[in-house]
């Protein structure tokens, strides 16, 4: 389903393919040749996505962009099932594997690998050809790379990357964090009520 939503269309090439039950919304182009499959959702929420050509987004995939942090994906690269991009820079040639996570400001560099249910949080930035192993975390910049036991020192280094402030604008000392945070991101959200589905 193609969504109109503040007023930006999908645009997309004639030669690329939305299966029925993905849906597209908002201010997202995607390139020659791309295959979104079924279960997809590729939602511009005020910033634009961009897919290059050659790009497959796999079943039950999740790309969102923010008025803060767009999506891009190069060409010829593949996000696997159940897989989360949310307002990245990702090169071209790179594979994203089933489960994999990545956050808001992340960069991954050209014929990188960020395999099964890996994550590279957010501001992470990934040289080209970096390889995050199944299952690991990829934190900073400059970025290390941690197991999935680690976590301590995940925590250590992704406290200074600053979530809370970074995506929603709040200090993470607030006491009552959650309540600001829940009710100001539902207010963002509310203004998919004027969506218009288009196709």
């Amino acid at each position: 389903m193609l969504v109109e939503h503040l007023g930006q269309s999908p645009r997309i090439h004639p030669d690329a393919v939305v299966a029925p039950g993905a849906v597209v919304s908002g201010d997202v182009t995607i390139g020659a040749d791309c295959q979104v499959l079924h279960g997809a959702v590729i939602s511009a929420e005020g910033g634009p996505i961009v897919l290059g050509e050659h790009v497959i987004v796999m079943e039950n995939a999740v790309l969102r962009a923010s008025s803060s942090d767009p999506l891009r994906i190069g060409d010829h690269c593949l996000v696997g099932p159940l897989a989360s991009i949310s307002g990245a820079r990702v090169g071209e040639e790179v594979f994203i594997a089933t489960g994999a996570r990545i956050f808001n400001g992340a960069v991954i560099g050209d014929r990188s690998e960020v395999r099964i249910n890996a994550v590279v949080h957010l501001r992470t930035e990934l040289p080209p050809e970096s390889v995050v192993p199944i299952g690991w975390v990829a934190v900073g910049s400059p970025v290390e790379m941690f197991s999935p036991d680690k976590h301590e020192e995940i925590w250590a280094r992704q406290l200074q990357l600053d979530f809370p402030g970074y995506v929603f604008g709040l200090d993470r000392d607030t006491p009552d964090l959650m309540v600001q945070l829940t009710e100001r991101y539902a207010r963002h959200l509310s203004r998919h009520a004027d969506d218009h589905p288009i196709g």
